[in-house]
């Protein structure tokens, strides 16, 4: 899907007048283009509406096409940046370069959302499960909601006798990836697979993008899968064990992982990937969370496309465009002092 913003589209653009709108934004006339992660989109959606009520003259382009098609197109110089739910790996920035006059890319961490574990149970509104007795059902090895590993951590629950049905992703997906790392870093020998954007196992029941997962464990009984936070609706959620507590799903209680999580070794000194501990054990923090990513280069072979992304990506990661995407998906705002490192990074971007 290619999102126009401030092109007259009715179903393009969000009602802007409700979208936090840049106070400083330097303006400059002409287009921005980018592609990649659908995680993005309705959050990509909000900012446009945002930044180009503010910047009448340039518009804003982005395809929500899927993070590696997005990485691509950037390696490619299709585009101005990339959205992606994985950072641009070092092999990648290798590919990268001569479109990035020889500079390196960087990755921006914009948009932090949690992953809902949701569930369909008759008579059941609130579960606790473990990150052990999460992979197991995922795993297939716990098949009934009344298993003593779920009664354990719910012993005021009535739980039925019914067979638990997992729902997974079909496609190639972001947040399968992320919820896969969770599973692995966090679960432990509860979940013997590797981290991959492709379910692992035969499914129980699969289905298309985030919103075909929401639908299917709405619609059954006995469901639980795996979504995006701004997918969950009215749906039930799992608190998640974290250390000696369970962790009910939360933007700000997402956000602490961020600031929690060390930036990646090896990554030049505005590179902004991060190594997030899915196991972590800290008070209060929700761990199962997506961070998608605003690729671009530090040195552009055009000086007024520089500008403009950069004006662009200042109110992205700004207070504004982070209360948009919190309004419009869930999302958690950027922490306060990974935004002014953000802004250094910005600021690096340069034209030739």
């Amino acid at each position: 899907m290619v999102l126009l913003a401030g092109c007259g589209s009715d179903d393009a653009v969000r009602d802007s007048s409700a979208v936090p709108v840049p106070t400083d934004a330097r303006c400059f006339s002409g287009n921005i283009s980018g592609a990649g992660s659908s995680a993005q989109e309705n959050a990509m959606q909000t900012w446009v509406a945002g930044y180009q009520t503010a910047c009448e003259d340039t518009q804003v382009f982005y395809d929500s096409i899927g993070s590696g098609g997005g990485r691509s197109q950037f390696i490619d110089g299709a585009v101005s940046f990339a959205g992606s739910d994985t950072p641009l790996d070092p092999e990648e920035n290798a590919e990268a370069a001569p479109r990035c006059e020889g500079s390196d890319a960087v990755n921006i961490p914009a948009y932090v959302v949690p992953i809902a574990v949701v569930f369909h149970l008759p008579g059941v509104d609130s579960l606790n499960l473990t990150p052990q007795t999460i992979a197991r059902i995922f795993n297939q090895e716990i098949t009934h909601w009344n298993d003593p590993a779920i009664a354990e951590s719910n012993p005021d629950t009535d739980l039925p006798d019914m067979r638990i049905a997992p729902v997974s992703r079909s496609d190639d997906s972001g947040t399968t990836e992320n919820f896969s790392a969770y599973l692995k870093e966090a679960a432990g020998e509860s979940w013997p697979h590797d981290v991959n954007d492709k379910w692992p196992l035969p499914p129980v029941e699969a289905a298309q993008g985030n919103s075909g997962v929401a639908e299917a464990v709405e619609n059954g009984r006995g469901t639980i899968g795996y979504v995006e936070n701004s997918h969950v609706g009215s749906m039930s959620t799992v608190n998640v064990g974290v250390g000696e507590e369970f962790v009910g799903i939360s933007p700000e209680a997402a956000a602490r992982i961020v600031s929690d999580s060390p930036k990646r070794e090896g990554g030049n000194k505005h590179d902004h990937a991060l190594e997030l501990d899915y196991g972590t054990t800290s008070a209060g923090t929700y761990p199962i969370v997506l961070v998608s990513y605003e690729i671009a280069c530090l040195d552009y072979s055009d000086a007024d496309q520089a500008r403009r992304l950069t004006s662009f990506l200042s109110y992205v990661i700004s207070d504004e465009g982070q209360a948009a995407a919190s309004q419009e998906a869930g999302s958690a705002p950027l922490p306060d002092d990974i935004q002014s490192d953000l802004q250094s990074t910005l600021e690096a971007i340069s034209g030739s």
